[in-house]
């Protein structure tokens, strides 16, 4: 889709950050205007991440206009706030295509662009990234400079604070932007603090402030009393006194809308020596109004109409799995006042707004820090509280030592509500469910559930929250099946699979909801079809009974093959000498890019013309 240079005739001219930097820096306030305009109308007709860009447009044009892109490294943490980063780095005309199967990728990428530095779709990464890149620079000294820039959602993980923390102590040559849109600590933005922020990043406060340490070096008790007087002065007006702590030398917050402020401050930045910090203060949705007044609605968006003043209301669908769970949390905790739910960060997502309006004190949003949501649900479990924690498949990866060495090592009685599992969809390969049962099943005391659809979850749900020990749900994003919210919670047998049909010869073992996928599949070649629910432990009776009058079994998950639910049967296949081929299907061994979900799991023969090749070419 080629730009329409009338409309656009800066942005036009731009194809890479190098003809950005051919501009004239009055001509910057009327690009970032431009370029504002071209991320909402072609992310309003492709779909894809709106709010964080929105607000991020300055600070991007700033970034590569000051720095010498890409020999400069910028790492952008997450990405949701990459898209302005991606159309003014030759990727301008493909923006239609973003999220979308061979479009482009939803997050920055190495493979699609060397201005992207770094791959990412998890948050908190860009800060270790950039330390590394910077001690790489000071050995190359080619003087290639080196930028992180975080959301002040992503700098409330541990990890962002290790990094900082490894940074200030080896005194490296780089600067962390803070991209902070709501942090308290930010409310005195404003003509003071701009106006300080110059002076703390120009030459004359930094000679100063060099000199002096120099001067006072050979002094130790003056030095002492300096220093602690410049951080009482500088505290009285600016926020950074923790950044300072850690080692940084910290400068803000600034007005990140302002174009030619940052352009200066980052200019002053460029060459100072040591950990920096520039607190940038933006605004999600910036100059957009409805996304300004909801960036939370607008930070993912379907194609819509940008003139309207909402967003398209989606045709009614049977629930998700998300809002049954939702649904499922409040009917619990009705009947338990010791129920405990957790989220790093994901309430929206993970279906838990009304849950937190209900029941606000058995409602515990940690932010961005999978491991402390997990170790915190085992504190409240040694007190005898029911905790339940909600989290995203590719996120719980992230929290895999507190899953075993403080839950299932005490065997503690903690429930993992596990969104997201198997194929996601758009957002790619960061976000693909496709590890959960391989890497939980291993370990000792987990019980593991899979449901084909929305009512089976919900049984789930109740049957792992009377568990004495711990358990997981894994369930994928969107809706299976009709739901049926009159039928009463009923417990599960644990261990109990159900035999959905009866055939010949070959059993489909289904594990979740490609069980849909099946049921045409096994009819047409008069199979026996099962939903096998537990993954752990597997259903061992039943299975001995199978092999004694079949042939083949053909396990099917939407799990990463390797080590998943089809490895539990080849291990009792072979333990028990049980004779039977055994077919596994699933998710190959590479990374599965982005796509809809119905797509990709085509593209992985799972559909269920797919499932019909892949059997009949077994049995061939």
């Amino acid at each position: 889709m080629t730009i329409d240079n009338n409309n656009y005739p800066l942005l036009g001219l731009i194809d890479e950050p190098p003809q950005l930097r051919e501009l004239a820096q009055d001509k910057l306030p009327a690009l970032s205007h431009e370029l504002r305009d071209y991320l909402l109308n072609s992310v309003s007709k492709s779909s894809g991440h709106l709010a964080s860009g929105l607000g991020t447009v300055e600070l991007t044009v700033a970034l590569h206009y000051v720095y010498n892109t890409p020999f400069d490294r910028v790492i952008w943490d997450v990405g949701h706030q990459a898209y302005p980063h991606k159309i003014l780095t030759g990727r301008r005309d493909l923006m239609h295509s973003i999220r979308q199967k061979d479009g482009l990728h939803p997050f920055p990428y190495r493979e699609e662009s060397q201005y992207d530095t770094f791959s990412v779709g998890h948050s908190s990464t860009s800060i270790s990234a950039a330390l590394g890149m910077a001690i790489a620079a000071k050995k190359e000294a080619q003087n290639r400079k080196v930028v992180a820039v975080i959301g002040d959602g992503a700098v409330t993980a541990g990890m962002a604070f290790e990094a900082m923390n490894h940074a200030g102590d080896i005194d490296a040559d780089m600067l962390v932007i803070l991209n902070d849109n709501e942090m308290s600590i930010s409310e005195n933005v404003g003509a003071l603090n701009n106006h300080l922020a110059r002076i703390l990043s120009g030459s004359f406060y930094t000679n100063i402030r060099e000199g002096g340490k120099k001067l006072l070096s050979g002094m130790p008790p003056v030095k002492e009393l300096a220093s602690k007087m410049e951080e009482h002065l500088k505290g009285m007006v600016v926020p950074g006194t923790f950044f300072e702590e850690l080692g940084f030398n910290y400068i803000g917050p600034i007005d990140g809308h302002d174009v030619t402020m940052l352009c200066d401050t980052l200019r002053n930045m460029r060459n100072l020596k040591g950990p920096q910090l520039l607190h940038v203060r933006t605004q999600k949705g910036k100059g957009y109004q409805p996304a300004e007044a909801d960036p939370i609605g607008y930070h993912g968006v379907p194609k819509f109409d940008p003139s309207e003043l909402s967003l398209p209301k989606s045709k009614p669908s049977e629930p998700t799995f998300s809002k049954v769970f939702g649904d499922w949390l409040c009917d619990m905790a009705a009947q338990d006042s010791k129920l405990m739910a957790i989220t790093p960060a994901m309430r929206e997502g993970s279906g838990m707004v009304r849950f937190s309006k209900e029941y606000p004190e058995q409602y515990f949003d940690v932010a961005i820090a999978e491991q402390h949501a997990v170790t915190l649900a085992a504190g409240f479990a040694c007190e005898g509280l029911n905790p339940v924690v909600a989290i995203y498949s590719s996120f719980l990866q992230r929290a895999y030592d507190q899953l075993i060495h403080d839950v299932a090592l005490q065997n503690l009685p903690v429930l993992f509500a596990i969104d997201r599992a198997g194929i996601v969809g758009a957002d790619g390969e960061t976000h693909q469910g496709a590890y959960d049962l391989s890497f939980m099943r291993c370990i000792p005391n987990m019980v593991i559930m899979a449901p084909s659809d929305t009512n089976e979850c919900r049984n789930m749900l109740f049957t792992g929250h009377q568990l004495n020990q711990p358990a997981a749900v894994r369930y994928p994003r969107g809706s299976a099946g009709e739901f049926d919210a009159t039928k009463p919670m009923e417990k599960i047998a644990i261990g109990r699979a159900n035999v959905i049909r009866k055939g010949k010869h070959i059993t489909i073992l289904s594990f979740g909801t490609l069980l849909e996928n099946a049921k045409s599949v096994a009819e047409n070649l008069d199979a026996t079809l099962v939903d096998m629910r537990f993954i752990k432990p597997i259903d061992q009776a039943l299975l001995t009974e199978l092999a004694s009058d079949h042939t083949v079994f053909v396990t099917l998950e939407d799990n990463a093959i390797m080590g998943g639910a089809g490895s539990a049967v080849n291990e009792f296949v072979l333990n028990n000498q049980l004779a039977i081929q055994v077919l596994n299907l699933g998710i190959p061994d590479e990374f599965i890019k982005h796509g809809t979900q119905d797509e990709m799991h085509a593209e992985m023969g799972l559909d269920s013309n797919g499932l019909t090749q892949a059997i009949e070419q077994f049995l061939n």
